[in-house]
């Protein structure tokens, strides 16, 4: 998406969003084309967070019902995808916590400092879900780690800052930067993996 791409698709959430909030108890129509917009990306987002096809469904409803009683605190700082994408991230990392039975995401003990600086750049970028590379991607992202596909998806599908990424996660930004390099050079060490014949078939 281009940054004039994306400036329009925020300018048409914003107006939606205005109507979505001024409109009478019971009228859910602006609210649901923000939804349409958003609904496939949120439920393959909350698929590749849990890696749980059976509860992602539910999981990206209740981010939308979240949305919904929570529009009055999306208040203009952020655009309204990015504010969605938020409550989705803190709502699967809620689910996986609880699942776990742990008070956090694991985190390693590696500091950022041992791999200098961070300009490794991004491999699973906003066009993840190309046609064709899906299946190849979920099964990538499937088999990493859960402390580095998670804030992979955080900073290159969802463009969450290093910072965001950190307070999500509760950890320090330069553990942050530090699983991000490491995520994003085990997806490309997989990818590169993947046979030539899975990559055209994947197009």
């Amino acid at each position: 998406m281009t940054d004039e791409t994306e400036a329009a698709q925020a300018d048409r959430d914003a107006a939606l969003l205005e109507r979505a909030r001024n409109a009478p108890e019971g009228d859910l129509r602006a609210f649901e084309q923000l939804i349409q917009q958003y609904q496939k990306r949120i439920l393959a987002d909350c698929r590749y967070i849990t890696r749980d096809d059976t509860v992602s469904e539910d999981l990206a409803q209740e981010v939308f019902v979240k949305a919904y009683f929570g529009l009055s605190r999306c208040d203009g700082r952020s655009s309204f995808r990015h504010w969605l994408q938020r409550i989705k991230v803190h709502h699967c990392l809620n689910h996986l916590k609880k699942q776990q039975g742990k008070p956090g995401v694991t985190i390693d003990s590696e500091t950022a400092e041992e791999y200098g600086e961070l300009q490794v750049p991004p491999v699973a970028d906003r066009n993840l879900e190309s046609s064709g590379r899906r299946q190849q991607i979920t099964e990538i992202l499937d088999a990493m780690p859960a402390t580095l596909r998670i804030p992979l998806i955080m900073r290159d599908m969802d463009e969450f800052s290093y910072e965001e990424v950190a307070n999500a996660l509760q950890i320090g930004l330069s553990a942050a930067k530090m699983r991000i390099k490491r995520a994003r050079e085990e997806f490309r060490r997989r990818y590169e993996a993947e046979p030539m014949s899975a990559k055209v078939q994947g197009r």
